[in-house]
Parts: structure tokens; C-alpha cells; sequence
């Protein structure tokens, strides 16, 4: 499932880079056969390596860690670079994913995370230490973490931003 919605890390910079990774949410889904129901389950996981560089990844499998195994894998895949500001980020920025809105703000140094559990994964894989985060609408840990995912590819640094309005930075 190749997303060009985030801007991409070559896969050989996400291998090479030592990342760990942590478990989201773990969904079970029951199809009904004639002997019963049969189950099976989806994982959600975010990996990062706690310096500028997150993936997320979704799997499905009849087993839960044959699931998150393939979350794993598939996050690995879809890594980007965030943009940072020390252990902020530079700007406030908002975005959405179906009828999930995350709202990033910045914070003063020592502040920490403040956010709900989907959205604080991800920035903590991130490497971001000192955030606010607001988040509206459904609460889908998947449709989260997406618009999370989202709102940090909108992140531009000072002098990016200066380069595309064509001015110098002072």
C-alpha cells in the first residue's frame, strides 16, 4: 500500500537507522462461519527513531503478532523526516484524515507531551518533547494517528519558508 501523502525516507536511511518501534492499537474482527466465529486481528504501530525520523504501518493477520509483525514491517516502509525546532516544532499547523482533526502547537522547553495516547506515540517516535495537541472530532486511533502523520508533513523550516516566499531570513 504505497502512500505518497508524506514525504518518504529512502528504505536503506530507515533501515540503517536504529528505530524502535510500539504497538497503537490491536483491533479484532470476527467473521461468522458455520462452526462459529472466526477471528481475526489488525495492528496499528508506530516505529521512530527518536530523532526526526516516524513511520506508521497498518497489518492484518489471523494471529496478533503475526499482525503486529506486519504493522511493523509496513511502518518501516512509510518513515518520513519531521521537521523540529530544538524539541518543539516550528509553527502551529492542523490537519485531517476522514473525521479525525489534530491540532499541533508549540511549547516552551520543559513543557512535555500533551496529548491523547494515539497522537503522543507518534510524536514521541518523532523525537518531539515539548508539544500541545488538541484533537477533534473521531477518536479512531487509526484516522489519529494519520492526521497526526499528516499535520507534521506540513511542518517547513524557517529558512524553507523564506525560500519559498523568495525573502532572506534574518
Amino acid at each position: 500500500m504505497a502512500n505518497n501523502m508524506y514525504p518518504l525516507v529512502s528504505i536503506d536511511e530507515a533501515i540503517a537507522a536504529n528505530v524502535d518501534d510500539d504497538v497503537v492499537a490491536i483491533n479484532r474482527s470476527a467473521a461468522v462461519v458455520k462452526g462459529g466465529r472466526r477471528f481475526s486481528f489488525s495492528a496499528l504501530s508506530v516505529v521512530g527513531n527518536r530523532d526526526g525520523l516516524v513511520g506508521i504501518g497498518y497489518g492484518k493477520g489471523r494471529e496478533v503478532p503475526g499482525a503486529i509483525e506486519k504493522s511493523v514491517k509496513d511502518a518501516r516502509k512509510q518513515m518520513m523526516r519531521v521537521i523540529r525546532d530544538g524539541t518543539t516544532i516550528p509553527h502551529v499547523t492542523e490537519a485531517r484524515y476522514c473525521s479525525s482533526r489534530v491540532r499541533l502547537v508549540p511549547a516552551a522547553p520543559g513543557t512535555g507531551i500533551i496529548a491523547g495516547k494515539a497522537v503522543r506515540k507518534v510524536l514521541e517516535h518523532a523525537g518531539i518533547t515539548d508539544i500541545l495537541t488538541k484533537n477533534y472530532g473521531s477518536t479512531n486511533a487509526l484516522n489519529v494517528v494519520k492526521a497526526t502523520m499528516a499535520a507534521l508533513s506540513q511542518l517547513r523550516s524557517r529558512e524553507a519558508t523564506a525560500k519559498l516566499r523568495g525573502v532572506e531570513v534574518e
